[in-house]
């Protein structure tokens, strides 16, 4: 029983709204007809009760039923509902059903789509004549009486534009959030594509340019192509990758974000691109495979490789990655190409998604990043990144 109790309040809302408000336009009927309740319901112009006779079940359905109508037809709602209410009024049954006329306002106010003020004033000018009528039946509300009713109708009016206008800034905010979702994830889509291709394009166009020159020597100049090729399939892999991580339904079994463990693996394939690359790593990482400090340690690493083969190729490079208590620090070091290293890491001539890219990254997981040229060492780029984030 529990449990059915806690599927009820989800088995409520998936019902159309008719459905939804129809249940309670009957409930307000049924309560209209409770004995204790007869001539206490919403009254103006203070004629005498009088009995319930069969035309009181007619202004009672004529009040209540239309209420299902109230969000898919506001307008024809409160027109169905002031006829059953002034009949009430004239008649003197002083239902509980009345209280559906400010029900009814409020709906229009929240829900009519255009033409709301409209609707306000056929109504306004349809409550004089209901005024004139209790007036000339022995009415002694007077003119004040009838002003304050109309008032107090204002106020559900009032409350309907409120809820209207709290919806229409919800659905602006949540819009909003969607657009910065989807802009922040064309940015991930944007720098990933870019810590991939610029690498594997880099040392392929490195690799093909050395190529020229070893037309005398087959063996070197097939080991060139061979590298070339296989920086090509790898380049194929990470993009097929990055394309699961887009469409995980069609994923390739086995796919992987990359992490630190794949360093030994980027840095050979720099070194084949003629770069010469040293690597030390101290310590055991502690976050787990894939995640995020994970995977922005690595694209450091490949983004500094890649600026080295672009910038400074041929001079000597190394890698240094220490998994300290909580944090992995990165820090890549390239000897010589001081101006154009320096070029790089300014944004000259760039996208904005290389170095600049990188920092914004750290800085999202809380970390610090930094690169320009330390005098007596060459061109450092350094990173130190919290352990243990999230997925990326």
């Amino acid at each position: 029983m529990a449990a059915i109790g806690r599927r009820l309040p989800g088995l409520w809302r998936t019902l159309d709204v008719t459905v939804r408000d129809g249940a309670f336009a009957v409930a307000l009927a049924v309560a209209s007809f409770v004995p204790a309740w007869r001539g206490h319901g919403t009254e103006v112009g203070d004629l005498t009760n009088r009995p319930f006779d069969a035309l009181a079940y007619l202004v009672i359905a004529l009040e209540c039923l239309p209420l299902a109508l109230r969000r898919r037809w506001p307008a024809l709602c409160l027109a169905l509902v002031y006829l059953g209410f002034a009949l009430d009024q004239i008649r003197g049954y002083h239902t509980v059903a009345g209280t559906a006329l400010p029900i009814a306002l409020l709906s229009v106010a929240a829900h009519q789509p255009r033409r709301r003020f409209l609707v306000a004033g056929a109504f306004s000018i349809a409550y004089v004549p209901l005024a004139v009528a209790l007036d000339r039946r022995g009415s002694t509300e007077g003119p004040a009486g009838f002003v304050s009713f109309y008032l107090v109708l204002g106020v559900a009016w009032g409350l309907g534009e409120w809820l209207r206008l709290s919806r229409a800034a919800e659905d602006e905010r949540r819009r909003h959030v969607a657009e910065a979702t989807r802009t922040a994830e064309r940015t991930r889509i944007a720098r990933e594509l870019h810590d991939v291709v610029t690498h594997h394009v880099t040392a392929m166009v490195v690799q093909a340019e050395a190529a020229r020159y070893l037309t005398a020597a087959p063996e070197k100049l097939d080991a060139t192509l061979t590298a070339v090729t296989d920086t090509g399939r790898h380049a194929i892999s990470d993009l097929r990758h990055l394309l699961d991580l887009l469409d995980p339904g069609h994923g390739t079994p086995g796919s992987r974000t990359p992490a630190l463990g794949d360093l030994s693996a980027l840095v050979e394939q720099t070194r084949r691109a003629g770069q010469p690359v040293s690597l030390e790593v101290v310590g055991e990482g502690r976050s787990f495979p894939g995640g995020s400090a994970e995977v922005a340690a690595y694209r450091v690493v490949q983004e500094a490789l890649t600026n080295a083969l672009k910038y400074a190729h041929g001079s000597a490079t190394s890698v240094h990655v220490r998994h300290g208590d909580g944090e992995v620090t990165v820090s890549v070091t390239t000897l010589g190409g001081a101006a154009a290293l320096g070029g790089a890491a300014a944004g000259i001539g760039g996208s904005g998604r290389g170095l600049a890219g990188l920092r914004e990254r750290v800085g999202v997981l809380g970390g610090e990043f930094s690169a320009g040229w330390d005098a007596g060492r060459g061109f450092v780029v350094r990173a130190r990144i919290p352990a243990g984030g999230g997925g990326a």
